[in-house]
């Protein structure tokens, strides 16, 4: 069994944020799936769906951002997942609008849902689909720029951004090997 996590938050109110286009993503792939968040447990939204023979357990969790490895790293334990069978989706403010990358393992960057996930998985040995939003120009506040809309070019470009995001998750469930991966979609340059 392996674990498709999107990180965010919960509620309306943060619906259609930079911070939550782990969730978005995720919704992509379980649609492409034929997958349905129909249960709560760990507090988290689950589906599951079948991929390439193998069972994928897909999860949104509900305890906000920064408290996102609580339900991670419960469901971890209950289905004994290893962190390496662990692929999280994640808002990346170090990369460039609808850039979307790879990566195995690493710290946290300031990231709380990150910095989260490795405490309770005590391991950054997860893979991770970094979506790139950028960083705000003129000194604005981080959290309000991730916590906040997304602007009219973003919201123009999001359906391409999320599609080639869900693409890279749904491809490593595919690919065993996330190196493969990461030659196919870190080369490119983005939306």
């Amino acid at each position: 069994m392996r674990l498709l996590v999107g990180l965010g938050n919960p509620g309306p109110k943060y619906e259609m944020t930079r911070h939550n286009v782990g969730f978005l993503v995720v919704d992509e792939v379980a649609r492409d799936l034929g997958a349905h968040f129909d249960r709560q447990k760990f507090n988290a939204l689950l589906g599951e769906a079948e991929c390439e023979g193998e069972r994928i357990l897909l999860m949104k969790p509900l305890t906000f951002m920064n408290l996102s490895g609580e339900a991670v790293g419960a469901a971890c334990r209950f289905h004994k997942i290893a962190p390496p069978d662990v692929i999280v989706v994640h808002d990346e403010l170090d990369l460039p609008w609808g850039t979307v990358r790879i990566k195995v393992g690493g710290g946290h960057g300031g990231h709380n849902g990150l910095k989260s996930l490795i405490a309770h998985l005590q391991s950054p040995d997860f893979v991770r689909v970094r979506v790139g939003i950028g960083r705000p120009e003129g000194g604005r506040d981080v959290v309000s720029w991730v916590l906040g809309g997304f602007g009219e070019a973003e919201r123009a470009s999001l359906p391409a951004v999320v599609e080639l995001a869900a693409k890279a998750a749904g491809r490593l469930l595919k690919e065993k090997d996330p190196r493969i991966c990461m030659n196919e979609f870190n080369r490119r340059s983005g939306v």
